[in-house]
C-alpha cells in the first residue's frame, strides 16, 4: 500500500501515533547478510509502504509446499465459511486456544477480518492442532496487506514453509510445549539472575516460561512486535528466543528487589511487556537480544529435538495433549518434603539444585539410587546402583561439613566402552556445584565462553574425543544433544572431559586439574580448578568423605 493511504482495515490516527511514516521508500539489496543488518537496524521500520513491500518480498521467497493456498483460494472459500455471520461475532478456530486477537491499530472491520482469515486458514490447514501465535501474525500482516485475500496468502506461505532447517511458527501442541521447555533451558543457562528470581517468586516457574510466546505475540505493542517480526522473517525462529530472553532480562533489572504488583509474576511480566515503552525502546530491546551470546541455530534445533523426544515419551503427540498445561507441576514442588530424605542436603537445598537441571527433567521426582550410609563405601556398588539411570545427581558431604556435587548427564555404564581404561564421556549439560559453605554452580566453560568454539560445518568429520553416544548418527537418539561436544570445534580435549569412571576412582571435569576426584573406597577426594568447568575448588582441595549419595530422576507418571 502507498503511504499515507491506508487500507480500509487500519485506524489511521492510531497507526500514525504508533509508527511515524518517515523512512525510505525503496529497498534494493538482495544479499542475506545485508538484509539481516538492515532488518536489525530498522531500515524499513519507519515506512509503512516499504515495510509492506519488504514483507511481500520476504514472504514470497519462503520455500513452501507444492500446493499452498493463495489469494484466489480465499476468494473462493470465504463466503462459504463465513456465511451470513457478522465477522465481529465469528468464533475462533480451536487451535488458537482461546487466544485474544490483538487489535494493534486495526479498526472494527480489521478485527473482524482477522477472524475471517483465521477460519479460512483452519479450513485449508486441518493438520494445525495448536497455534496460539497465529492471531497476532495475521493481525500484523493485515496492516501491510491490500486486502484480506493478500493477508491470507501471506499467512499461508508462512505456515506452509517446507524448509526443514527453517522453523517459523509452532503448529502443534508438541512443538509449542517443546519450545516452552527450550526457552526454560535457555533462561536457566543465559539469564541465571532472572531464573533465580522466577524460582523464588513464582508458584509455578514452568508456567511462567510457558507464557513466553504470548509476550511477543500479543502483549508487545505494535511498533515493538513489528520490529521483531521484521528480523524474524529474515533470520527465523531463534530471534523469538533472543527477544523473549531480553524481555526477561529487562524485567529482572526493573523489578529485582521490588514487591510484585500482583499476586502472579506471570501477570506482572505481561503487564511489563504491555508497558515496555516506559522501560526500553524497540532499538534497545533488539540490541539487548542480539547481545546475548547464544549458540548457533543448530544447537537450538538439537535442544528442541531433545525436548520433543522427552515429551513424546510422556505421551504427547502432534495431534493430542495427553498431558495438559494444567498438569504441570511447580519446579519447587518436584521435591516433596514428606517423601524426601537425605543425609546430605535439606529439601530447600535439593529444590535449589532442581531449579538448575534441564527443563525436561524438572518435573521428575528425586529417586535415591545410592547412599554410602546404606550401601557401604564402595565405588563398585555405586556403579551397580546407578547404572541404567540417566541423568544422575552426585552429592558429597565432607568430614568438615562441606557439601558439593555434580549433575551428570550420562549413564555411568558408558564407562565400560573403554575396555577397563579410564575414558571421558558425557555431554556439556553436566555441571558441578557447591552448597556449603556457600552456593555456587559451575557450568561447561563453553557456555560462558562461546568464543572458544565455532559450530563445525555440517559435513565435518567427527572429533576424536571419546564421548558417549558418538556411535549414533541421529542426534534425536541422544539424551542431551544440545551441548554434546561432538557438535563443536574445541581447541583441545580438555574442554570436553565431563565424567570418567574406573575401578579405583571417579572423576568429574578435567584438564589442568579435576573438579571432583573420588577414590575407589569413597573415603578420600580432591577438588581443584579444571578446564571443563573453569571452576574454583568445590570444597577443601583434599577432603575426607563423610557421605556420598547418588540420585536419579523419576518420572512422576511412573510412580
Amino acid at each position: 500500500m502507498d503511504s499515507p493511504v491506508y487500507n480500509c482495515f487500519v485506524d489511521r490516527d492510531k497507526m500514525d501515533a504508533a509508527i511515524q511514516d518517515l523512512g525510505p521508500k525503496e529497498l534494493s539489496c538482495t544479499e542475506l547478510q545485508e538484509l539481516k543488518q538492515l532488518a536489525r537496524q530498522g531500515y524499513w521500520a519507519q515506512s509503512h509502504a516499504l515495510r509492506g513491500k519488504v514483507y511481500q518480498r520476504l514472504i514470497r521467497d519462503i520455500p513452501c509446499r507444492t500446493v499452498t493456498p493463495d489469494a484466489s483460494v480465499y476468494s473462493d472459500i470465504v463466503g462459504k465459511i463465513v456465511g451470513k455471520h457478522s465477522s465481529s461475532y465469528l468464533p475462533l478456530p480451536e487451535f488458537v486456544d482461546n487466544t485474544q486477537v490483538p487489535s494493534y491499530c486495526l479498526n472494527a472491520r480489521g478485527e473482524g477480518a482477522v477472524r475471517k482469515i483465521l477460519l479460512c486458514i483452519a479450513n485449508q490447514f486441518p493438520d494445525i492442532s495448536f497455534c496460539p501465535a497465529l492471531p497476532a501474525v495475521v493481525a500484523l500482516l493485515l496492516h501491510y496487506s491490500i486486502d484480506e485475500a493478500e493477508c491470507f496468502e501471506k499467512a499461508c506461505r508462512i505456515l506452509a514453509c517446507n524448509d526443514p532447517g527453517r522453523r517459523l511458527i509452532d503448529q502443534s501442541f508438541l512443538a509449542f510445549e517443546s519450545s516452552c521447555m527450550t526457552f526454560g533451558d535457555l533462561v536457566n543457562k543465559y539469564c541465571q539472575a532472572a531464573h533465580k528470581l522466577m524460582v523464588a517468586v513464582s508458584e509455578d516457574v514452568l508456567q511462567v516460561y510457558a507464557d513466553w510466546q504470548r509476550w511477543l505475540f500479543g502483549e508487545l505493542p505494535l511498533c515493538y512486535f513489528a520490529r521483531v517480526f521484521d528480523v524474524f522473517l529474515v533470520e527465523g525462529y531463534k530471534v523469538l528466543y533472543r527477544v523473549a530472553l531480553a524481555i526477561l532480562k529487562f524485567f529482572h533489572k526493573v523489578r529485582a528487589g521490588q514487591p510484585l504488583e500482583s499476586d502472579s509474576v506471570k501477570q506482572d511480566i505481561r503487564t511489563f511487556v504491555k508497558d515496555i515503552a516506559k522501560t526500553v525502546s524497540p532499538e534497545k530491546l533488539l540490541e539487548k537480544a542480539f547481545a546475548i551470546r547464544l549458540f548457533s541455530r543448530k544447537e537450538i534445533q538439537l535442544l528442541q529435538m531433545a525436548n520433543e523426544k522427552a515429551l513424546k515419551q510422556k505421551g504427547i503427540t502432534v495431534k493430542q495433549k495427553s498431558v495438559s498445561l494444567s498438569k504441570r507441576q511447580f519446579v519447587h514442588l518436584a521435591v516433596h518434603a514428606e517423601n524426601f530424605r537425605s543425609e546430605i542436603v535439606s529439601v530447600r537445598e535439593m529444590r535449589d539444585i532442581w531449579s538448575w537441571v534441564p527443563e525436561r527433567f524438572a518435573l521428575c521426582q528425586p529417586l535415591l539410587l545410592f547412599s554410602s550410609l546404606q550401601h557401604g563405601y564402595s565405588l563398585a556398588r555405586f556403579y551397580f546402583q546407578c547404572e541404567g539411570h540417566e541423568p544422575t545427581l552426585l552429592l558429597i558431604k565432607t568430614t568438615q561439613k562441606e557439601v558439593c556435587g555434580a549433575y551428570l548427564s550420562t549413564d555411568w555404564s558408558e564407562r565400560k566402552k573403554f575396555g577397563g581404561k579410564l575414558g571421558f564421556f558425557g555431554t556439556g549439560e553436566c555441571f558441578v556445584f557447591r552448597l556449603q559453605p556457600e552456593v555456587q554452580r559451575y557450568e561447561w566453560v563453553v557456555i560462558k565462553h562461546p568464543e572458544l568454539t565455532k559450530p563445525p560445518p555440517l559435513m565435518a568429520a567427527e572429533p576424536t574425543v571419546p564421548l558417549s553416544h558418538s556411535a549414533s548418527s541421529d542426534p534425536a537418539d541422544r539424551l542431551s544433544p544440545f551441548l554434546a561436544a561432538r557438535h563443536f570445534n574445541l581447541p583441545s580435549k580438555t574442554e570436553s572431559m565431563f565424567m570418567a569412571g574406573g575401578s579405583d576412582c571417579l572423576i568429574v571435569g578435567g584438564g589442568g586439574g579435576q573438579a571432583l576426584y573420588i577414590d575407589g573406597d569413597l573415603n578420600r577426594g580432591r577438588t581443584s580448578h579444571c578446564d571443563t568447568f573453569n571452576n574454583q575448588p568445590l570444597c577443601s582441595e583434599n577432603f575426607l568423605i563423610a557421605a556420598v549419595e547418588a540420585w536419579g530422576f523419576q518420572d512422576p507418571d511412573t510412580q
